[in-house]
């Protein structure tokens, strides 16, 4: 028997709504194939936390966190917290403290959903993004002077490490090893930012040379968020700094059906510290407490959870029940065209993870 520990952080606005689904997923995944549990302890750290405590968890928050195998999150954000007070002070300590350097977001067409792109089909619409997940553009370094007068400035600096480029590259070629295409596509802009992107673009061929059978392509940003839409076809393994990955992968979501649909992994690849699952839709606050809120994105990120703990079988059973939910089509909730509530939908899914365990 397998046993794991999560640490459970529904968060704000629609983030419980779709934990909700995704932990009866889990419980249909322990009670339709044996051999494994997982102990959920349930943390309510989010802006209400914040509201009543003046902080978003409490100051041992990370060591409680760090004795867990992995950590779900739901979303958070709320309009009484500003954005950048409840992400500083809760997602992006964890992804730090637990060094989940690998931000991993697939962009892939589901069976069952067309995408927007009118000639673009599910053959060409399956590749993997790696982002740098711990410093680059969003690194806390600088800061504000003489707020309030005519003299007002703000700094913020870019932190490119020779370290963390290395390892989120090697990370990125070791994934493209294992995948079809044989190739890694890198983000940059050193035409315009001239010190850390041409820090980032030297680093990028040298790797590469490490990895002489997978074929190397740099693309400037702008560039290569046209290609996203003209030829997304091209690509298997996309690698990029942390604001760059950032702004592509919301493209990828788009091109493949929505936020709804966009799970993500924040990865620590050695397993020192617990890994983090995630939508990447954030919290809604617009659509929260309406009970529509589609849960597909959180329930796709626990069959990236399933292949962090190398157990891919239990990835397949989650994403073919995903996807027999969406070819039928009966059961949707309304961003896919549906009327169906996010429980309906959370219920669905639990009932094809059933069917295919007959």
């Amino acid at each position: 028997m397998l046993h794991y520990s999560i640490a459970v952080i529904p968060g704000d606005g629609i983030g419980p709504e779709v934990m909700e689904e995704g932990l009866k997923v889990l419980g249909a995944i322990e009670e339709s194939h044996g051999g494994i549990r997982f102990a959920r302890d349930v943390m309510d750290w989010n802006c209400s936390y914040y509201l009543q405590h003046g902080k978003m968890m409490p100051e041992n928050g990370l060591s409680i966190l760090k004795d867990y195998d992995l950590i779900l999150l739901g979303a958070i954000g709320a309009p009484e917290v500003p954005d950048h007070v409840s992400v500083w002070e809760l997602i992006l300590p964890i992804r730090r403290a637990f060094q989940q350097y690998v931000n991993l977001r697939p962009v892939k067409l589901l069976k069952g959903l067309e995408s927007p792109l009118r000639y673009k089909g599910h053959a060409d619409l399956d590749f993997v993004v790696v982002r740098e997940n711990t410093e680059g553009e969003y690194s806390n370094m600088g800061g504000r002077m003489h707020q309030g007068t005519p003299y007002e400035m703000a700094v913020q600096n870019n932190v490119f490490t020779r370290y963390g480029t290395e390892r989120i590259l090697k990370y990125a070629y070791s994934l493209a090893e294992k995948r079809s295409k044989k190739s890694v596509t890198a983000a940059t802009k050193s035409n315009g930012i001239n010190h850390s992107m041409p820090f980032w673009d030297e680093i990028v061929k040298e790797v590469s040379k490490e990895y002489p059978e997978i074929q190397t392509n740099l693309y400037h940003i702008d560039a290569l968020a046209a290609y996203f839409i003209t030829r997304p076809e091209t690509f298997d393994v996309v690698v990029a700094s942390n604001l760059f990955g950032d702004i592509l992968t919301d493209l990828g979501a788009a091109i493949v059906g929505g936020l709804g649909l966009a799970p993500s992994a924040n990865i620590n690849p050695e397993r020192t510290y617990p890994s983090m699952f995630e939508p990447i839709h954030g919290s809604a606050p617009d659509i929260a407490g309406k009970g529509i809120a589609n849960p597909i994105a959180q329930v796709w990120s626990l069959a990236m959870m399933m292949d962090h703990l190398d157990l891919p079988e239990l990835s397949a059973v989650i994403m073919n029940a995903i996807e027999n939910v969406l070819q039928d089509g009966k059961v949707l909730t309304p961003d896919l065209g549906g009327t169906a509530t996010t429980k309906e939908l959370g219920d669905e899914i639990v009932r094809h993870i059933y069917q295919g365990a007959r």
